[in-house]
């Protein structure tokens, strides 16, 4: 015996096919937020994952070569540890050429790496305001595909004359479907806000930290790595 498949009449696509422009368009502006969402929260945790990493590395790479220069070479092009390095340097070379007798070296090299760590916390926090608007707004998008929902329910009443369950079934699944939608926007935006902001402070403690010893490195003239120990001389039989 054969079993005939039955449309749902009160499912998704029967919502938006009832609801017409404002449902479809609310719908899709629903979707286009929720993709946009999460394509922020995966790229950012891959930048915040790499920069960590680096950070774990620096000790190994960085820190075991004879000066800045060598070991800038050593990281990765695109690294913000290595863009301190190098606008750090540049910062150093300007001053010995330029500044000398006008802007103390300790105060120039710091507002140069300053002005770089800056740069690099705005690249890691952008997008993240995107997905604070998409948690606060996408509740208040869904309620509106809710509120419509309700008025075309109540202009059936209206017309029927009686409220029957096949009159209002119809409209008021599609604003319980825009509620959810709403909220199944937003709570991936607003947890994902939250847990990249934390792991950008975890991030940014790590640039500053890095920044604080590249700056002593610079204004000292100290040596990255530190000379080989002299090895002990015998003891004298």
């Amino acid at each position: 015996m054969e079993t005939v498949a039955v449309e749902n009449p009160y499912g998704l696509q029967a919502a938006l096919e009832q609801g017409g422009i404002i449902a479809q368009s609310v719908f899709g502006i629903l979707v286009f937020m929720s993709l946009a969402s999460w394509f922020i929260i995966i790229t950012k945790y891959i930048d915040q994952r790499k920069v960590l990493s680096e950070a774990g590395e620096l000790e190994k790479k960085f820190w075991t070569a004879p000066d800045l220069k060598t070991g800038a070479s050593k990281l990765d092009k695109n690294s913000p540890f290595r863009q301190i390095v190098d606008d750090g340097l540049r910062a150093a070379d300007h001053h010995e050429g330029r500044l000398t007798d006008k802007i103390d070296q300790h105060e120039w090299v710091t507002m140069a790496l300053n002005r770089s760590n800056a740069g690099i916390s705005g690249k890691l926090q952008n997008g993240l305001s995107f997905l604070a608007s998409v948690g606060s707004t996408s509740p208040f998008i869904g309620l509106f595909g809710t509120v419509v929902g309700i008025y075309r329910a109540l202009i059936n009443i209206g017309l029927a004359g009686q409220a029957s369950i096949d009159k209002v079934a119809g409209p008021v699944g599609e604003a319980l479907i825009m509620t959810a939608l709403g909220l199944a926007v937003a709570v991936p935006a607003v947890l994902g806000y939250n847990w990249l902001i934390k792991r950008n402070k975890t991030v940014a403690e790590k640039l500053n930290n890095f920044m604080s010893d590249v700056h002593g490195a610079l204004v000292s003239g100290a040596r990255v790595a530190p000379s080989a120990p002299a090895a002990p001389k015998p003891a004298a039989k």
